[in-house]
């Protein structure tokens, strides 16, 4: 029976795409479809993003607590411990009965059951964590951790290792000149002669960029923009409907965005939440951009992993709190209008990027699996 690595975690698509580096990276070093594994969870983004991977994904029930206190929140919180026990119950006979060399967790509610599992059964943990601060989940499995990958010095995590966020390698991959760009624009269906926006906030979206970018159509009807406007899947209904040509302004909207990388490649400047794989994504494909951190975040980690971009002159940052139209329009007006400008944001992206962030964690897992 091969023994193999369980990648666990999801909910979001970057628990997903860090998840996919990881295996990725695992691959390039020897190791087989057949002996890595993905656990997630049923309700996150990793049951159709993961549903065609080479490895085995193994799907968990239940779903995250809501941080409430409100009669609803706690009934559903009720139904959610039992689905949790349920989920660890489930993971605890794989793991029983597979006996892994070792499980990654990469942060999201499935990688609770799975690392609770691992625990149990004496295996080894490697947590990845990406962000400033880390996660509930991470915090958790941290303490029973082998050791933790971070993006960031800090993290609070036990037995930390500085790695950097593992970032797929099409995002190193793709260039960034002008002949390049060009091209990925007509790939894209858009003028390649045309300045193009990317905004891009998450496979759920954010409702402020959302409307605040709504709001600059208004104001950009007679300029020779495209703005491609990625809305994220709750709101789309509302956005898609308003897409076309208006004036001078090409306005193309989609739900969820395949090939982020693609769009990145063909963008000149980008509006984007402030993610730690967000983050690495930009600085990898250098693409310079106003930075809205989500408010609310745990420990304000997106205010911290901007701030840090906007301290190296990387981007811009625009407190969610001032999100308007007529902001993003001067901001985004500013870097569109000064190529130099632009430009030089895009070489401290670049200094900033960690292209071997995915290799060195797959490392780290290989040294501690058993």
């Amino acid at each position: 029976m091969t023994r193999r690595i369980v990648i666990a975690g999801g909910g979001t698509g970057g628990h997903v795409f860090v998840a996919s580096a990881i295996a990725d990276a695992l691959r390039q070093q020897g190791k087989g479809d057949d002996e890595l594994c993905f656990m997630g969870s049923r309700r996150g983004m990793e049951r159709s993003l993961l549903a065609n991977a080479a490895s085995e994904l193994i799907l968990l029930g239940g779903r995250g607590l809501k941080r409430s206190w409100k009669p609803a929140a706690v009934r559903d919180n009720v139904g959610a411990l039992f689905g949790l026990i349920g989920a660890v119950l489930t993971a605890w006979w794989f793991f029983a009965r597979e006996r892994p060399r070792a499980m990654v967790s990469v942060g999201g509610y499935a990688a609770l059951p799975a690392g609770l599992a691992a625990w149990l059964w004496r295996c080894p943990i490697v947590v990845i964590n990406i962000d400033a601060v880390a996660g509930r989940t991470n915090r958790l499995l941290g303490k029973r951790a082998v050791v933790s990958c971070v993006a960031f010095a800090g993290s609070g995590l036990e037995r930390e290792v500085v790695t950097g966020a593992p970032v797929r390698p099409i995002f190193f991959d793709l260039a960034r000149d002008e002949a390049s760009r060009r091209a990925a624009k007509v790939s894209l269906g858009v003028a390649p002669d045309m300045p193009l926006v990317a905004v891009v906030t998450g496979s759920l979206g954010a409702g402020s960029v959302n409307r605040a970018v709504a709001g600059l159509t208004e104001r950009w009807r007679d300029r020779a923009v495209t703005i491609v406007h990625v809305t994220g899947s709750r709101e789309a209904e509302h956005y898609v409907p308003r897409a076309g040509i208006y004036g001078s302004l090409d306005y193309r909207v989609v739900a969820f965005e395949d090939n982020v990388a693609g769009l990145y490649q063909a963008a000149d400047v980008g509006i984007t939440r402030a993610g730690a794989l967000t983050v690495a994504e930009l600085c990898a494909m250098g693409v310079a951009s106003v930075l809205v951190p989500l408010p609310g975040a745990p420990g304000d980690h997106q205010t911290k992993n901007a701030r840090a971009l906007v301290v190296a002159g990387a981007a811009l940052m625009l407190a969610d709190v001032d999100l308007t139209a007529a902001r993003l329009d001067a901001l985004l007006s500013g870097l569109l209008d000064d190529p130099l400008a632009r430009q030089s944001m895009e070489r401290a992206l670049s200094g900033l990027a960690h292209p071997h962030a995915a290799r060195d964690a797959a490392k780290v897992v290989l040294d501690h699996a058993r």
